[in-house]
């Protein structure tokens, strides 16, 4: 299926939350029942472009926000470190619903989106009304990151050693946009995007601290970069690996090439009301942009 570049959000706002002045979408009906759905690298929230008007019609109020390092978004403060862990990411969701004055929202997202989803689902179930979570359980801490995987996986990760290094951080920065397209075309190596559609979110990747955030999230997961101490008992809850108590969906692209694991491996971690889908039809790691409808319904359907 050719997707074309047609389509774009149009009322763009800014809120500070936290330690970030957060570029969000915030669509439909003020009072309306909550979403807010979450991208990941390197993608951006045109991801949801279809999805958002599927739920509006239903009633839904959506926001989706550029996360630290993406599109609009900005830290505050010029000496902010440019941290890419988990637990910083997930205090920021937890921000913005503050600054949104949003009590509990329905959470959704994909990659580094959806790790951020169920962070807050795990360690803050009040938040969260319900998860939809594409591959699934995503929370990891640094001790399990530096556990060795069989090699098929570790090829996987290339790019993830690549950040290691002085050369994959400049190698990046150079070439942000042809890495991303990359990334685009393995990770879904069944959908064909137009330039149109690629160009509408590279534009994200142009943020001034979009480089050093995905530098530090990869170098942090291999336990090369520290964090930052005000989020260290955050990330020793994570590590423990809690379980998620609220009502979930995960989903699954049957032609997803990014690195995952299956669903049984982390079904265990789901103890509330829990269902996994496996989309079919050539869907890849991108699900809400190939497949806005199935991701739509789980929103709805959690």
């Amino acid at each position: 299926m050719t997707v074309a570049g047609a389509g774009s959000f149009t009322d763009l706002r800014q809120i500070d939350a936290g330690v970030l002045n957060v570029g969000y979408v915030d669509a439909g009906p003020p009072d309306g029942p909550a979403a807010i759905l979450l991208h990941g690298w390197p993608y951006d929230i045109h991801s949801f472009v279809d999805v958002v008007p599927l739920l509006t019609a239903a009633g839904y109020r959506v926001v989706v926000p550029y996360l630290r390092g993406y599109g609009t978004t900005r830290f505050l403060s010029d000496d902010a470190v440019r941290n890419g862990e988990p637990a910083a990411m997930g205090l920021d969701l937890v921000a913005l619903m503050d600054a949104l004055h949003i009590d509990s929202a329905k959470l959704a997202g994909f990659d580094w989106g959806a790790r951020t989803a169920d962070v807050v689902a795990a360690l803050w179930p009040e938040r969260c009304q319900g998860l939809v979570s594409v591959s699934g359980y995503l929370i990891a801490g640094q001790e399990s990151g530096k556990a060795p995987l069989p090699p098929k996986a570790e090829l996987a990760w290339w790019y993830q050693y690549y950040f290691a290094t002085e050369r994959g951080r400049n190698g990046y920065d150079k070439n942000r946009r042809d890495f991303n397209k990359l990334i685009w075309r393995t990770a879904s190596p069944r959908w064909t995007f137009d330039d149109a559609t690629f160009d509408r979110s590279a534009a994200a990747f142009d943020n001034p601290d979009h480089v050093d955030i995905v530098v530090h999230n990869y170098r942090w997961r291999l336990a090369l970069a520290d964090g930052e101490p005000q989020y260290d008992d955050v990330e020793k809850r994570l590590a423990t690996q809690p379980k998620i108590t609220v009502p979930s969906i995960s989903l699954e692209g049957d032609a997803n090439g990014a690195p995952h694991v299956e669903p049984s491996v982390y079904a265990k971690q789901f103890t509330g009301r829990y269902e996994h889908r496996t989309i079919g039809g050539g869907v890849g790691h991108n699900l809400p942009q190939e497949a806005p409808q199935a991701f739509a319904d789980a929103v709805l359907e959690v």
